[in-house]
């Protein structure tokens, strides 16, 4: 009795799975959301800030003056980057004075920029000459120096930031000499407050000397003060290849330093 029992459980089992596996199966599909397309790379913002301004004229030389220079390649610079996709702010478009902070606030409005400022040099010798770019060197708050003997909680914001400044500076500095021809002094770090205080990539540049003749000669030309434009549109791009996008946010100073 037992024994057919059994025989009789298994096959009742053995009905049940076939009538299970024969029954229609329904697919309930997993819907993915698509993702946007994507046309290409964000570009940065480009804070154009032309430096010195109404009673700051900055170097002169004559009738030439720095403010004048500086907001005139500033302009030229903003077309050139408009047109290449970049959006673009000016921390000034004609001739009024704009302080140091208020030049710092508007590069740190952007979550993600550049700011450049294009400066021309006021020089102790006759003979000092060419185009030398500046960064600022980035020092870790307090907070972030009381936490750093915890290694996961170490942060490299600040020395990230810098390395990007030196990078944007490098790359601006050499498209500006190989457009000028001019002497190439180099790039330097320098706590110049414009770019020491700016929360993003940051460089200031000098495109050469108002107090050298050969220099200021080229300088009250448009055609020279294109040339440096177009070399900060190209620094832009190059700095934008070399940190892994098209390129980033930037803001760009014109004016020597302040």
């Amino acid at each position: 009795m037992r024994r057919a029992t059994a025989w009789l459980g298994l096959l009742l089992l053995t009905i049940s799975f076939v009538w299970f596996v024969r029954l229609p199966l329904t697919i309930h599909p997993v819907v993915v959301p698509r993702k946007a397309r994507v046309s290409g790379p964000k570009l940065p913002v480009v804070v154009l800030d032309a430096g010195h301004g109404g009673r700051d004229s900055g170097a002169m030389c004559g009738l030439v003056m720095e403010k004048d220079l500086t907001l005139d390649v500033a302009l030229r610079a903003e077309l050139l980057l408009r047109a290449a996709g970049y959006t673009t702010v000016l921390t000034r478009e004609n001739d009024r004075y704009v302080s140091l902070a208020e030049r710092a606030t508007v590069g740190n409005r952007a979550s993600d920029s550049l700011f450049i400022s294009i400066h021309f040099n006021d020089g102790e010798r006759a003979t000092a000459s060419g185009v030398e770019t500046y960064y600022a060197l980035r020092e870790a708050s307090a907070p972030a120096r009381f936490f750093s003997w915890l290694p996961f909680l170490h942060r490299a914001d600040t020395g990230s930031l810098m390395i990007k400044s030196e990078s944007l500076a490098s790359c601006i500095q050499a498209a500006v000499v190989e457009r000028t021809r001019a002497v190439d002094r180099g790039i330097k770090a320098e706590q110049f407050y414009v770019i020491a205080n700016v929360r993003h990539p940051a460089a200031l540049v000098e495109g050469g000397f108002i107090t050298n003749r050969g220099d200021v000669t080229k300088l009250a030309t448009s055609e020279y003060r294109q040339q440096i434009a177009t070399a900060i549109s190209e620094g832009v791009r190059r700095f934008g290849k070399a940190t892994g996008g098209d390129e980033g946010t930037l803001a760009v100073a014109t004016g020597g330093p302040e």
